[in-house]
């Protein structure tokens, strides 16, 4: 799992903003169109089966459990004429939908 350099620069300026928390927790959960959705949390501190990712000062968490299915993803954000927001480029993916925050494996 890696982080784009716009994904750091977000991330670190929605902590700043958060005023406390340390961490984006990015996690996968049961459920959505396709099977699968991505849940973005922001946490204070990393749980013992955390794992870390780091780019240029930002830091997001990852259960043990959602980092298999995030194996070799890269998070990004992008901006576009119809909003910004954080995109998971997750080879794992079978298929999506039109949201952009569900998949199936």
């Amino acid at each position: 799992m890696t982080l784009s350099a716009s994904a750091a620069k977000r991330i670190n300026a929605i902590l700043a903003k958060e005023g406390g928390a340390a961490f984006l927790r990015v996690a996968v959960e049961g459920g959505g169109c396709s099977g699968f959705s991505y849940k973005f949390d922001f946490a204070d501190a990393a749980n013992p089966d955390d794992v870390v990712i780091e780019r240029d000062g930002a830091n997001v968490l990852i259960d043990e459990m959602s980092l298999e299915f995030l194996h070799g993803a890269e998070i990004d954000f992008s901006t576009e004429l119809i909003g910004a927001a954080f995109r998971i480029n997750n080879p794992n993916a079978t298929a999506g939908c039109g949201c952009g925050t569900s998949f199936s494996v």
